[in-house]
C-alpha cells in the first residue's frame, strides 16, 4: 500500500455552507503537502468542489433522511484522491454520462468538467450512498 502524506474528510449535510466547509479544508491539506505542483492542486480542487456541487444542488434523498456530503481525500506520493459522497441519496437520474460544450442540455457538463481535469473518475453506488472517485496523478513523487 501506498503511503498516504496527508489526508482530510468532511461529512454534513448537503447544504451550501458544506461546498465552503470542503473548501477550507483541500486549502488546509495543501498547506501539509507544499510540494504538490499548484497546477495539481488547482485542478483537483475545481474537481472536487465541482462533484460537492453537484451533490448538494441535485442530489435527492433517498428516504426520510436528508442527503448528506462526504468528502474524503488522500495525497499518496504521486495520487491525489478524493471519494466524493452524497449518502442517503437516490441513484443518479439518466445516464452517467459527460455531455460536451456543444450540447444545449446543462445536464452532464459537470462531469464533463470533473473528467477534463483529474485522471480518472469512477461511480460506486453501495447501500443509498452515491460514490465518485476523483484521481488525479501527480507529477510529484
Amino acid at each position: 500500500m501506498t503511503e498516504v502524506l496527508a489526508s482530510r474528510s468532511f461529512r454534513g449535510p448537503a447544504a451550501e455552507d458544506a461546498i465552503e466547509a470542503v473548501h477550507n479544508g483541500l486549502d488546509s491539506l495543501w498547506r501539509d503537502v507544499p510540494f504538490v505542483d499548484d497546477m495539481d492542486q488547482m485542478t483537483f480542487t475545481t474537481a472536487v468542489i465541482e462533484s460537492a456541487s453537484n451533490i448538494v444542488q441535485h442530489a435527492e434523498p433517498a428516504g426520510e433522511q436528508q442527503v448528506e456530503l462526504g468528502v474524503e481525500t488522500t495525497v499518496q506520493p504521486a495520487l491525489l484522491q478524493a471519494r466524493v459522497s452524497a449518502y442517503h441519496a437516490k441513484p443518479p437520474f439518466g445516464p452517467m454520462e459527460a455531455s460536451t460544450p456543444d450540447d444545449n442540455a446543462e445536464s452532464g457538463r459537470g462531469l464533463a468538467l470533473i473528467e477534463a481535469l483529474v485522471t480518472t473518475v469512477t461511480f460506486e453506488r453501495q447501500d443509498g450512498t452515491n460514490t465518485w472517485v476523483l484521481s488525479r496523478t501527480s507529477s510529484q513523487g
